[in-house]
C-alpha cells in the first residue's frame, strides 16, 4: 500500500472522541486481520500514513482477558519504552537484558525493544481482568523474524529490527496505539 493512502481507522477516531483522548503527532495501528502495523503521522489535522510494516499478533486471536494470550484491542497509548541503547539482538524476560540473539537466544520471544502499551478504554482493555498494562501487553521484537506475517505471539505485537528501532527512536511515550481486527469495526 502507498504512504498516505493507508485509510486511517473510523473506529479509532470515535475512540479517540468518546474517551476525550486529544490526538498526538504519531498514531499506531495494528490490524490483525491483515497483520500490519501502521504509522501515521497528524499534518494539518489529519492523520497520513508514513510507512507499513509486517508484523505479528497472537496466535490465539483477538482478547483482552488476562490469561488469555490473546491479542487485545482498542485504543492504548505507549505508556513505557524499555531497551534503549542496546544493540540489535538484545534479549528481554520481565523487561530485563537476559542475553543476545547471537549468544545463544536466536530465537528470543522478546528482543531489540519494547514498547508497553496501556489500555485507554475502561471496562475494555483497561482496568480488572481486561488491563493491557497489567497482562504486560508490547510492541516489540522477536528473535523469530521469518514467522512476521502470520499470527504468532503470545499477545503482544512482534516487529522486525529494521521496523521496531527507528519506531522506538521516534515515537515518545504517549503514542496512541490502535488495535483492530480489521472487520467492521475497522471502518
Amino acid at each position: 500500500m502507498i504512504p498516505g493512502r493507508a485509510p486511517f481507522p473510523a473506529a479509532a477516531a470515535r475512540a479517540l472522541s468518546r474517551h476525550g483522548v486529544r490526538p498526538a503527532r504519531y498514531f499506531l495501528t495494528v490490524n490483525i486481520a491483515r497483520q500490519t502495523t501502521t504509522l501515521f503521522e497528524r499534518r494539518q489535522g489529519i492523520y497520513q500514513a508514513q510507512k507499513i510494516f509486517r508484523c505479528s499478533t497472537s496466535r490465539f486471536g483477538a482478547g483482552e482477558q488476562a490469561g488469555s494470550n490473546k491479542t487485545p484491542r482498542g485504543l492504548h497509548r505507549i505508556a513505557a519504552k524499555v531497551g534503549g541503547g542496546w544493540p540489535v539482538g538484545a534479549a528481554f524476560k520481565g523487561r530485563q537484558l537476559i542475553g543476545f540473539t547471537w549468544q545463544g537466544r536466536p530465537f528470543a520471544p522478546i528482543a531489540h525493544r519494547i514498547l508497553w502499551l496501556e489500555g485507554l478504554e475502561p471496562g475494555w482493555n483497561r482496568g480488572g481482568e481486561v488491563d493491557s498494562y497489567r497482562r504486560y501487553i508490547y510492541i516489540h521484537g522477536t528473535g523469530n523474524e521469518i514467522n512476521l506475517g502470520r499470527p504468532d505471539s503470545s499477545g503482544c505485537v512482534q516487529l522486525s529490527s529494521n521496523d521496531l528501532l527507528p519506531l522506538y527512536d521516534r515515537l515518545p511515550v504517549g503514542t496512541l496505539v490502535w488495535i483492530g481486527e480489521g472487520d467492521a469495526r475497522w471502518v
